[in-house]
């Protein structure tokens, strides 16, 4: 077997939408992989769906990265660990908005502990769950790796602006480990088997699985929030990704870290599709691609949200031999699909 491929990775937030999508990809791509995951926005079910999609089991302990204690107890256990993914955060933007604390709490305490775990178990990789939400209300777009950070619309945001800074100040002190901060935009879509896609818990805030509850009866309407912003048809502009497309960059990162092709302690990149929908626009490829109508009102602006965000990724494509393959088409249909099939 392919001396990378007998890596042993850990998963944290591996029962969440990113994370089992995530671990997919690295099943497929012959990794061993456990996740860290306290369900407190998943499903204990979302290992059987890994393993209908996959074939292969793989064990989640159902632990909170706050009790160091546990998380310590599960990485003696399993190691040794050749590289970490983390996704564990809590990520509802309007929600951190009106609970502040438990998103600091949650996601600078969590990745704390993530980081000393990594000195004791020595655990030499780590990909980091960022967000493009970091760079704010831009002056430029696309907004580049390189883009100037502003202010932080939202305390989800400040959470990760921070934890960037944690991991930059945690390399100085310590040179033998080394991260790639992956700056998300906006995962959507499930997987093309229509086995697993995103199941949250709580009710969803992201647009994708709003228009599917919407579409599929649980919601009588949805809203878009403000059709006043200075963009093409007044909504917000984001970069719809394929939630597959995202889980292969975390692949091709681990690949990129193993075989030490990073030059840096601290790479960043971002991953988004390169290209701006509007959240009308969005619904309009919803319409058109499952030739079902939406019922949506205009409402007023949401607290936290950005005008517009959308990525330049060419760096990811440069390093990482990455780039999307699948359209906002695509990820409309297949996130239908999923809709249909969980509610059944």
């Amino acid at each position: 077997m392919n001396q990378l491929k007998s890596k042993k990775i850990v998963v944290t937030g591996g029962c969440g939408y990113i994370g089992s999508h995530t671990i997919i990809d690295l099943i497929n791509e012959g990794f061993e992989v456990f996740s860290i995951d306290n369900y407190s926005n998943s499903s204990a079910d979302t290992i059987n769906q890994i393993e209908a999609v996959t074939g292969k089991q793989i064990i989640n302990y159902e632990v909170d990265l706050r009790d160091k204690t546990a998380l310590f107890e599960v990485l003696k256990k399993e190691s040794p660990v050749d590289g970490l993914i983390h996704f564990a955060a809590l990520k509802a933007v309007g929600e951190s908005v009106d609970q502040p604390l438990e998103y600091y709490d949650n996601n600078i305490n969590g990745l704390l502990n993530v980081l000393e775990a990594q000195t004791v178990f020595k655990i030499p990789y780590h990909i980091f769950s960022s967000s493009c939400s970091i760079y704010g209300n831009a002056e430029d777009l696309p907004v580049t790796e390189s883009t100037p950070i502003k202010e932080a619309e939202s305390p989800y945001a400040r959470t990760k602006q921070m934890s960037e800074d944690i991991i930059r100040d945690f390399t100085v002190a310590h040179p033998g480990y080394e991260f790639i901060l992956l700056r998300y935009f906006n995962p959507a879509g499930a997987h093309e088997s229509g086995l697993i896609g995103e199941s949250p818990i709580n009710p969803p805030a992201n647009l994708v699985p709003v228009i599917t509850e919407t579409a599929y009866g649980l919601r009588d309407k949805m809203t878009v929030f403000g059709d006043d912003y200075d963009t093409r048809d007044g909504s917000c502009v984001r970069d719809y990704i394929h939630v597959m497309d995202l889980a292969r960059a975390h692949t091709l990162c681990l690949k990129y870290l193993l075989e030490q092709s990073s030059e840096n302690q601290v790479e960043v990149f971002n991953v988004g599709t390169g290209n701006g929908v509007t959240v009308l626009e969005a619904i309009k490829a919803f319409e058109e691609s499952t030739g079902k109508q939406l019922n949506y009102t205009i409402g007023e602006r949401r607290a936290g949200d950005v005008i517009a965000v959308y990525a330049d990724n060419k760096k990811a494509q440069q390093y990482l031999g990455w780039k999307p393959s699948r359209s906002i088409g695509d990820i409309m249909q297949t996130a239908w699909e999923w809709e249909k099939k969980r509610r059944k």
